[in-house]
């Protein structure tokens, strides 16, 4: 969704495009969870009609929100079963470690932000900030719907879909504690799953 007419917004796609290739190298899985949960980040994002700049950072910030994956071990990244207190804190990390990554190129939005903020609450329960409600970008707020949405209803390396009828139903029972009522409710308007 680049906008081929702005030079520095391609130049900024082209350095995404470079990580998303290295990371392939490294995790073939992340890089296609990322793929769908920009498609699902966008399509909320529309729905929640926001201007075509916020689109197009939260539709970047999506592609390459899981970077910082790319220092998790693979044995942890995809271990089947629950994982233990400190393999969940390694898994943590990734979070900050994109923020570290994304923050060194120069974007003109605010792409390494609402990266930063994907693991956040309302309630000020996620990490690694433990921000609350409106300190969480709406941006991120949305990613956060889109990937809870994206990583239940699809295959894992470490275990099966869930559905998508579980998935829509945890963000409905997380919806204003932990999750933005807005962003979920234009996703279950996306999903077809509309009250």
């Amino acid at each position: 969704m680049p906008n081929l007419s702005d030079p520095t917004l391609t130049l900024q796609t082209q350095a995404l495009d470079a990580l998303l290739a290295l990371q392939h190298l490294i995790d073939d899985y992340t890089p296609l969870h990322e793929d769908r949960v920009a498609t699902l980040a966008l399509q909320i994002g529309r729905r929640l009609q926001l201007a075509a700049p916020r689109l197009e950072a939260l539709h970047m910030a999506a592609r390459v929100h899981d970077i910082g994956k790319v220092d998790i071990p693979l044995e942890i990244l995809n271990k089947p079963g629950k994982l233990s207190d400190a393999e969940f804190t390694v898994i943590q990390t990734h979070a900050q470690t994109s923020y570290d990554v994304l923050s060194r190129i120069s974007f003109t939005l605010p792409v390494a932000d609402i990266v930063h903020a994907h693991h956040e609450y309302l309630d000020g329960s996620g990490y690694p900030r433990g921000l609350r409600g409106d300190d969480i970008l709406l941006e991120s707020r949305i990613l956060t719907v889109a990937d809870i949405v994206e990583s239940m209803s699809e295959d894992r390396p470490y275990r099966k879909s869930l559905g998508m009828p579980a998935a829509l139903e945890e963000i409905s029972r997380l919806r204003g504690i932990r999750l933005d009522p807005d962003a979920v409710d234009a996703c279950l308007q996306v999903c077809g799953n509309a009250p």
